[in-house]
């Protein structure tokens, strides 16, 4: 069929301005962009640096948390005191604080996970755009050229080359189309896959959110089944009086226990100078009141008295951190009952110093510390008095008043 003259004119038009060739290369750079895309990295250094110490921090407190079901299970194996129960108490109170640290540490995983979603999302989103676009453009230059008369196109080019250079493309341009469809449907289809996977991430901190309240409602019951229990030693004698024989016979196990180190010899780093070169000099474990005093305590509800073999210090502000109040070597850092989470530090020359009712420790048994090195922070473990420091000062095995060797404030 002869071409009329408009055609012809439409042809010479499409000759001269080489639309295949010219889509051929605008779809060569679309995809070296999609390429460069493709390969920056979606999350940054930082970023992952962040969400790697959370992974550490959280194995650190699932560590702390199996480690506190175990003593849990100690107490309970234990003869029902109660010096046990109060010590049940504060476990299962740190356990719930560190269950529920957990799951915080859990619900910021997951909210970084859904911001990488998020932005996942919206890189795909960018990139259906443009091969919808494609797509576009390559149907519509197939249409265009589906409607020419390749004989007449044939005898109108100027030579065989050109005529297979340009079927050549078209025929780049009709395999591109089934491939260009093809990635527009997968990228359709990992787009619904990411906005279902983030409507589970946001069930799951939900659900995180929801433990964490329940499990602070359990420490609320927790810490008034303490409170409730220490008003009941206060206002009964008969309480009160079991509480100081329990007290009595933890102070005969701890005489016991400072006797067994005495016998241990340990090295000191040489020169050091000995702490009763510094009587009146040293500084204080903790800053903060005093409000246990050494030697004798009269209890004026019940007149009955108890020997303090060393001080209670509460602290004062925020900073809860206790220090060597001189240079040793830790010899003990454990539970001890009656004095909760117990550190001794040996000075040498028989001399030591107790430090009681810590949350937690920050040097272990063999470490060598320096005078006023943290070494652990103030709790209420097994304490009557809520959270404070319980300090001792000995000669060998016996209890010396601390404030005569601290330094005057």
């Amino acid at each position: 069929m002869p071409l009329s003259t408009s055609n012809e004119k439409q042809i010479c038009q499409l000759w001269s301005l080489r639309p295949a060739v010219k889509i051929t290369r605008l779809l060569a750079a679309c995809q070296l962009v999609l390429l460069i895309l493709t390969c920056l990295p979606l999350y940054p250094q930082q970023e992952s640096s962040a969400a790697s110490d959370i992974e550490k921090r959280l194995t650190l407190i699932n560590q702390q948390i199996s480690q506190l079901k175990t003593r849990l299970d100690e107490e309970a194996k234990k003869e029902k005191s109660l010096l046990s129960t109060l010590e049940t108490i504060r476990l299962k109170r740190k356990l719930l604080q560190n269950e529920i640290d957990a799951l915080n540490l859990r619900q910021k995983m997951t909210a970084r996970e859904l911001t990488d979603l998020a932005r996942k999302i919206e890189a795909t989103e960018a990139s259906l755009q443009k091969e919808k676009e494609a797509v576009e453009k390559t149907l519509a230059t197939l249409y265009k050229f589906g409607r020419l008369d390749f004989m007449h196109f044939f005898l109108k080019a100027n030579n065989l080359e050109v005529f297979l250079r340009e079927s050549k493309n078209l025929t780049f341009l009709a395999q591109y189309q089934g491939e260009a469809i093809s990635a527009y449907l997968n990228t359709i289809k990992e787009l619904e896959e990411l906005r279902k996977e983030v409507k589970v991430k946001q069930t799951e901190i939900d659900g995180l959110l929801k433990d964490a309240a329940s499990k602070q409602q359990d420490i609320l019951q927790q810490e008034a089944a303490s409170q409730q229990l220490l008003a009941q030693i206060k206002k009964d004698k008969k309480a009160h009086e079991q509480m100081m024989a329990e007290l009595k016979g933890s102070s005969d196990d701890l005489q016991r226990l400072l006797k067994r180190l005495q016998n241990q010899e340990i090295a000191l780093p040489s020169p050091f100078i000995p702490l009763n070169e510094r009587k009146g000099k040293l500084p204080w474990p903790v800053s903060g009141k005093v409000i246990s005093k050494f030697g004798p305590e009269k209890n004026p509800r019940f007149k009955t008295t108890v020997i303090n073999n060393g001080l209670e210090i509460a602290p004062a502000g925020k900073d809860k951190t206790i220090k060597a109040i001189h240079g040793g070597r830790i010899v003990y850092a454990d539970y001890f009952q009656g004095y909760g989470n117990l550190l001794i530090i040996d000075h040498g020359l028989s001399y030591y110093t107790l430090y009681g009712h810590c949350s937690s420790f920050l040097v272990k048994p063999g470490d060598v510390v320096q005078p006023g090195q943290a070494i652990a922070l103030v709790g209420d473990s097994d304490s009557l008095k809520g959270e404070c420091l319980y300090f001792e000062l000995r000669y060998k095995t016996r209890a010396l008043d601390p404030l005569p060797w601290l330094r005057r404030r």
